[in-house]
């Protein structure tokens, strides 16, 4: 009995024995490899610090802080990352580092095909982050959606519809397809199309509207405003108003207004607008029995 305990506390003193040498002999490793890390993050630092003073100095008026501090975020996170695999290299983990990696990637392919568009949004999302194309509360178009920005998330950008309803647009979408921000524009203008009869007063009803356009509110710069004629088709004009609107107004309710103000203009003038042609159905039956009498 007294041999196998001691036979046991002789395994139990050999593996302890192996593990500390084993940590001896790699501890140098070990601490080169934490001090080559540290290394490439305050180079990283100092590196981002510069970049900041040189953009500053050459763009001194430049407003693009955030995308300037996002790239330089992922130019540091690129930095470590290559600084991690030299100090894993350098400790003698390479190997499973590598077995990991190549773990991830089957993995990575089968989550790839699955989660292709969730991981494009992701993505867009950053991209618009970056871009800073529109912020929240800027007015803009997307596709069919006509809207206020409430939200721009990693996978939707949240939008307030003209008729109240909250829209939710996949930032893939946003980033492979055309867009409109009326809020960065300087002026957004209203259009407004009106068909008048040839017989009428043209003359006069262009006058009329552009003396109601601008007497209207929330109009920018009335002088600005022009009704023209740009068509004239089987007797009817096609009369087209344009006027810029002051930021920040709501456009549905200004058009509104201008539509309503501009008819009763017209109509109070004796001016008529082309209406639809009313159509009278008859009795077919009736038709036929009468021309056979």
């Amino acid at each position: 009995m007294r041999e196998s305990s001691l036979s046991y506390i002789d395994v139990v003193y050999n593996v302890l024995e192996n593990w500390y040498l084993k940590f001896a002999e790699i501890t140098p490793k070990l601490i080169v490899g934490i001090i080559v890390f540290s290394l490439f993050v305050l180079t990283s630092k100092y590196l981002s610090l510069i970049s900041v003073k040189i953009f500053h100095k050459l763009f001194p008026k430049s407003k693009k802080e955030s995308s300037l501090r996002t790239l330089i975020g992922v130019f540091r996170f690129l930095i470590m990352l290559m600084g991690t695999f030299i100090a894993l290299e350098i400790m003698g983990f390479s190997g499973f580092l590598w077995k990991f990696i190549g773990s991830l990637g089957v993995a990575g392919v089968i989550a790839g095909v699955a989660l292709k568009d969730l991981v494009s949004s992701i993505f867009s999302g950053m991209l618009i982050g970056i871009d800073k194309a529109f912020k929240v509360g800027d007015y803009v178009t997307i596709g069919n959606n006509s809207g206020t920005v409430t939200e721009i998330g990693f996978l939707t950008t949240k939008v307030i519809a003209d008729d109240g309803k909250k829209v939710y647009i996949p930032n893939q979408v946003i980033f492979n397809s055309p867009f409109y921000n009326f809020t960065a524009s300087p002026q957004r203008k209203i259009y407004l199309n009106f068909e008048i009869p040839a017989d009428q007063n043209v003359a006069k009803a262009q006058q009329s509207v552009l003396e109601v356009v601008r007497s209207l509110e929330n109009v920018d710069h009335p002088e600005t405003a022009t009704a023209i004629l740009t068509d004239l088709k089987q007797g009817v004009f096609n009369l087209q108003v344009k006027f810029p609107m002051v930021l920040g107004a709501d456009m549905m309710l200004l058009k509104s207004i201008a539509y309503f103000e501009i008819k009763k203009r017209l109509d109070s003038e004796g001016i008529q607008l082309v209406t639809p042609t009313s159509i009278s159905i008859t009795d077919t039956n009736n038709m036929i029995s009468k021309k056979q009498d």
